[in-house]
């Protein structure tokens, strides 16, 4: 099972780096303004325009994102969030850093995305507890029932956040026409993660994306201390009167969330290399599909969700380990030994012994069954047809070794 010395390891995602990504951070490190300067809202400009929203907010991660975005909307500790089951833990966290309680909605059984349905068990489950926000989550960079959820959110006055980490490049069709996630057309924002190994990078970076002005007015205060140096917003009678120029004021105690100018032209350049990264993924997506076909029924390949175009951040095929007589490490540990990564995205949010702490159920069905046949693929732009090949290849014996 030994892998032969001369090939390189094939990790389950990578970033994607060309030579004008690294001149154009060379270009901002030899020039004055390392971080709170005009790259920052250069950077800002082109993700809203990408995403077709009217504003971006950037940010240090996709974590800060979300803990902005639920801070501005100023909830009252302990309302609820209800949250997917299948999403990585920040989703929840950010929830409970500003004192909410969370409900999980189970998720659909192939997709792991929640659906209509499960998000109104979950608010039947919240008895009667005064339910806030709800975090639709785009998984692998595909997206749940927007216009549904939304519609249901809409009529128990519920604030819809979406977390898009995985899925900025992707889109989705209501009414007609197609919505860039992060368009927050169906939502009051949408945030996005910048880390490593998503569609783009800025090496670590978030954003949040918005059409109200107010909220992005309030998410640019959080995210640097909660200082102005806007007179409109003064307070004092020396700021309002006679203002010096090093002048400022404490709006409320806040963060520093701030995202450094060479992050973001890093993020700009990415961003122009989107369109070329999306089909390369969808291309590997396609290639896997064809690839995995004879392996059925032990290994399903992703469904795809109606009404989404999705920009493929992950891989996750569906294997029925019992069938196979293998257990899931054991099918990892293989083909590692071949040179080939894997990951298992998620488990579920509610097994993690804080969220039993405090009383998140001890299973939710459609969440049991994505987690216990999930394994995510080498998915990334970089990737060559012949990768693609070797992992189908390293699978195949993984299975049957």
């Amino acid at each position: 099972m030994s892998k032969p010395a001369t090939t390189p390891f094939l990790p389950y995602a990578r970033q994607s780096i060309t030579d004008g990504d690294v001149q154009a951070v060379i270009d901002v490190l030899r020039s004055d303004w390392l971080t709170t300067g005009p790259g920052v809202p250069t950077f800002e400009r082109a993700l809203a325009q990408a995403v077709d929203a009217k504003e971006a907010v950037a940010c240090a991660n996709g974590t800060a994102a979300l803990h902005l975005a639920l801070t501005a909307l100023d909830v009252e500790p302990g309302s609820v969030a209800v949250v997917p089951a299948i999403t990585f833990v920040a989703t929840a966290n950010a929830a409970r850093l500003v004192g909410m309680e969370v409900v999980f909605a189970d998720v659909d059984a192939r997709t792991g995305l929640m659906t209509p349905e499960s998000f109104e068990d979950a608010l039947r489950r919240a008895a009667g507890k005064p339910v806030r926000v709800v975090l639709p989550v785009d998984l692998a960079g595909q997206t749940p029932a927007k216009v549904e959820i939304a519609a249901i959110a809409t009529r128990r006055g519920i604030t819809v956040v979406d977390d898009s980490a995985h899925a900025v490049g992707s889109a989705y069709e209501a009414d007609g026409a197609w919505h860039p996630v992060g368009s927050a057309r169906h939502a009051a924002m949408a945030s996005f993660s910048f880390h490593a190994v998503k569609n783009i990078t800025t090496g670590e970076g978030g954003a949040v994306c918005t059409n109200d002005g107010t909220l992005a007015a309030r998410l640019r205060l959080l995210r640097n201390h909660g200082l102005t140096r806007d007179a409109a917003d003064y307070v004092t009678d020396e700021g309002r009167n006679s203002a010096p120029s090093w002048y400022y004021e404490l709006v409320e105690p806040a963060f520093n969330y701030r995202l450094t100018d060479f992050q973001c032209a890093l993020g700009v350049h990415q961003l122009q290399r989107l369109p070329e990264m999306r089909t390369r993924r969808a291309a590997l997506a396609d290639r896997y599909d064809q690839a995995l076909r004879h392996m059925a029924p032990v290994v399903r390949t992703p469904v795809r969700v109606p009404n989404c175009r999705p920009c493929w951040h992950l891989y996750a095929v569906h294997i029925d380990f019992a069938a196979a007589g293998r257990s899931r490490q054991r099918v990892v540990d293989i083909m590692r030994a071949h040179g080939v990564g894997t990951q298992v995205h998620y488990i579920p949010v509610y097994r993690h012994p804080y969220y039993q702490r405090h009383g998140a159920p001890t299973r939710l069905p459609g969440a049991e069954a994505y987690y216990a046949g999930t394994l995510s693929l080498p998915m990334f732009a970089s990737m060559r047809d012949e990768d693609c090949d070797r992992a189908v290849a390293a699978l195949a014996r993984a299975l049957s070794a």
